[in-house]
């Protein structure tokens, strides 16, 4: 594990943010968007709508972030978290960081006295597969998922 911080981001972090989440979104086959990816996240920092979490190195380079997105699970009656995005920067990969973020994200979704956090990868994710089940993550047999596309 390399040395960083992990932090809570704000309005402040767009910079380091940006080309992370446009990286992430390029892995997922969308196009580059820097303009729309400072939009989007301005958006959600400025409205609370999300908790992000960055990793830096000791000289302030982003290392990789995640992104936490507010719910609720009507059976438990309590606040769950989704985790929609995790992503570290290639040349930092297999060096502590993913699981760092996943243990702050953890960490606040306990503060907030969350009942879960959950996720969904990609079938063909392995990589990432394998970080989260390394990390005490259960994969989910119980239950499809659905999506209806609206646009």
């Amino acid at each position: 594990m390399i040395p960083m911080h992990i932090h809570q981001a704000t309005i402040v972090n767009l910079d380091q943010l940006v080309p992370l989440f446009d990286a992430y979104r390029q892995f997922y086959a969308q196009p580059s968007d820097l303009s729309g990816a400072r939009a989007f996240l301005s958006e959600r920092l400025k409205r609370a709508q999300s908790t992000i979490f960055l990793a830096l190195d000791e000289a302030g380079a982003a290392l990789g972030f995640t992104q936490l997105y507010p719910s609720f699970t009507s059976t438990r009656m309590q606040r769950i978290f989704i985790l929609n995005d995790l992503y570290v920067a290639p040349e930092r990969r297999k060096l502590g960081v993913g699981k760092a973020l996943l243990a702050a994200a953890a960490d606040f979704a306990r503060t907030e006295g969350a009942a879960r956090l959950t996720l969904s990868t990609a079938i063909d994710n392995l990589t990432a597969q394998n970080i989260y089940e390394a990390n005490g993550w259960v994969r989910e047999t119980a239950f499809y998922s659905y999506n209806l596309a609206l646009s």
